[in-house]
């Protein structure tokens, strides 16, 4: 992948019509792009800086970039439902994934969310990654190749369930997007050091629920704290600026604690519960 600003053989590019559609390929030298209106010449892209602007064979011109990871992972294979980069940049944020930190994920899918961590924590960190699935364990496998040219040697990927695996050490973050996160509450607080933190990634309220009370009566971690994140995009030509017609509106809820030091009890929150909370009293 280029760094230096420059495109290179084994780069993928992105062209942007005037229209503002997207094309993406990998520049394979002797190779051509073709559309309705001429041909690209892999070789001719070789060597120009990113930002600028190509034309075919027939004068359609396009501008060129190296796609930022947002455009690849909207674009990649998908196995499963990508987590999308406004829930990623919210998870490496919220969990704060920081360079060198050791990053435990479950619930691979396509490996969107691999991507981001791996990013986050460096060439100094690690992230070991988990996915009951073997066909989206080798297309996760697949785009994450892909994407950084080879597999990363700070990542590792098992297939299976999380609750069965054995870590020699400790992690600093645990994050899962799965089905039943409440279920794997227990093996988190086994695997985080004191002060990690856990974050799960859930579709609907019941899960957001099940996991909350789960990680209440645990006993091991903090109070937990839930999000959701919408994003509303906005046109601006001249003086007529307006949100879009469309929005990516509610794609997850984040649910996040704090693994508390072995032996200390959590502090209770003080909270007046709403009537009807936990269901009816019988009288």
């Amino acid at each position: 992948m280029s760094r230096d600003g420059f495109f290179k053989a084994g780069d993928r590019v992105q062209l942007t019509d005037p229209k503002g559609k997207l094309y993406t390929f990998t520049i394979t030298p002797g190779k051509e792009w073709h559309t309705h209106k001429g041909w690209i010449t892999h070789d001719d892209l070789i060597g120009l800086p990113e930002g600028s602007v190509v034309s075919t064979t027939a004068g359609l011109k396009f501008t060129a970039f190296v796609p930022l990871l947002a455009d690849y992972v909207l674009s990649m294979p998908r196995g499963a439902t990508i987590v999308y980069p406004k829930d990623a940049a919210m998870i490496v944020g919220i969990a704060d994934v920081y360079p060198g930190a050791k990053v435990l994920e479950a619930g691979v899918g396509s490996g969107a969310l691999t991507l981001s961590l791996l990013r986050a924590v460096g060439d100094t960190g690690s992230v070991h990654s988990v996915e009951r699935r073997q066909d989206f364990a080798d297309n996760a496998r697949s785009n994450i190749e892909n994407y950084f040219g080879e597999a990363p040697k700070n990542w590792s990927l098992d297939v299976g369930s999380v609750q069965e695996q054995k870590f020699p050490e400790p992690f600093d973050r645990v994050i899962l997007d799965m089905l039943a996160p409440w279920e794997c509450i227990e093996m988190a607080a086994e695997v985080l050091r004191p002060g990690g933190v856990f974050l799960a990634y859930v579709a609907t309220t019941t899960q957001l629920s099940a996991t909350a009370e789960a990680i209440k009566n645990d006993g091991h971690f903090t109070e937990p704290e839930s999000s959701e994140t919408i994003v509303r995009g906005w046109h601006h030509e001249g003086l007529a600026v307006r949100p879009q017609q469309r929005m990516i509106g509610h794609t997850g809820f984040l649910i996040q604690s704090r693994r508390m030091a072995p032996g200390v009890d959590v502090l209770a929150r003080r909270r007046r519960p709403a009537k009807g909370a936990y269901g009816v009293a019988e009288e």
